[in-house]
């Protein structure tokens, strides 16, 4: 009988164990969770401690280790080009995941110019690299939302994680494939629900009566009953549970909802960077029950009818536009 091939603990598996660790929770516990053995997740966290341990620090040395390399001698680091490429484009306030797809499309023959978004994210962090933290929407100190004290929410019931969304998803060149999120109002009281195609980052602001996941189906629902049919193919969403009724709103709507893993923002960097560019409008604190829906659509409309370098200075209303009429 074959052996199963061992695999290293991954980033997104060590920003749990941070998590489960800082709640408390005992080895044996997180190991089923994760689906690793006991020992596994003990010998991760034993060189640092259960207090101590970081899990972009863990992952950094993990691939130091196995790599046989020193802490300033990264792929990033010894490509000159290459650095100067990924630090152009976070001036730019893109994303790592961006950053990662855009290499790969411009230098499609050269392997020496791709880099994964973790790796960009570990250049970031661990290097003391603090004049580039700031170049990230989320200027945190280390990567990762790892909640302290109890852990109040809800698993979602059979979640279809973003690994099983089509290939497609990422390289954007097919429309029709979203991102989801709600905008917290003043004292998480009231929110917005907000979404934004990843192809012409059209963004679509949601009114809430409330944050429930029966309202927030039925007003994601009425949202999309306005786009053409080619337009609506997946929904990528975090995993609060305002969209527990994933199942039923992928039943009425026929659109496929993905979850990220948890505490993985950057999985939804398109809905991440528009909820930045609401935010301009409706800082935090802002009570939304006393947003009328005319002042959210007036947002929508500015934020859709903005040039955007992204899309060579064409607005997002102008691209869904063209790729309506073509399609017909």
């Amino acid at each position: 009988m074959m052996q199963k091939k061992y695999e290293r603990i991954t980033l997104e598996e060590r920003i749990e164990i941070e998590k489960m660790l800082a709640l408390k929770k005992s080895y044996s516990e997180i190991a089923i969770h994760l689906g690793r053995h006991k020992s596994s997740i003990q010998r991760d966290v034993s060189p640092y401690g259960r207090k101590k341990y970081k899990a972009m620090v863990a992952t950094w040395y993990s691939v130091d280790n196995s790599r046989g390399r020193r802490l300033n001698k990264t792929k990033i680091n010894n490509n000159t080009k290459l650095e100067k490429e990924v630090l152009k484009m976070l001036k730019k306030r893109w994303s790592p995941d961006q950053i990662c797809v855009s290499l790969k499309r411009k230098y499609p023959d050269n392997p020496s110019m791709h880099i994964s978004h973790e790796a960009i994210y570990l250049h970031v962090y661990l290097h003391s690299k603090t004049e580039l933290r700031h170049l990230l929407r989320q200027k945190r100190k280390l990567r990762g939302n790892v909640r302290r004290g109890k852990d109040k929410r809800t698993t979602i019931v059979d979640p279809v994680r973003i690994d099983e969304r089509p290939e497609e998803v990422l390289g954007r060149e097919i429309p029709g494939h979203w991102e989801g999120d709600l905008v917290m109002g003043k004292e998480r009281e009231s929110a917005i629900g907000t979404l934004v195609e990843r192809t012409t980052r059209t963004i679509i602001i949601v009114p809430l009566k409330n944050k429930d996941s029966t309202s927030v189906r039925k007003a994601f629902e009425k949202e999309f009953k306005s786009i053409p049919r080619q337009m609506k193919k997946t929904l990528t969403y975090d995993n609060g549970t305002e969209m527990a009724q994933h199942k039923l709103f992928t039943s009425n709507t026929k659109i496929q909802v993905y979850f990220t893993h948890p505490y993985s923002p950057w999985e939804r960097p398109t809905n991440e960077n528009s909820n930045g560019l609401i935010r301009d409008y409706f800082p935090k604190g802002t009570d939304f029950s006393t947003i009328s829906t005319k002042r959210l659509k007036e947002v929508q409309n500015e934020l859709n009818e903005r040039p955007r370098k992204v899309l060579d200075y064409h607005t997002p209303k102008e691209v869904f536009e063209k790729i309506i009429l073509n399609a017909l």
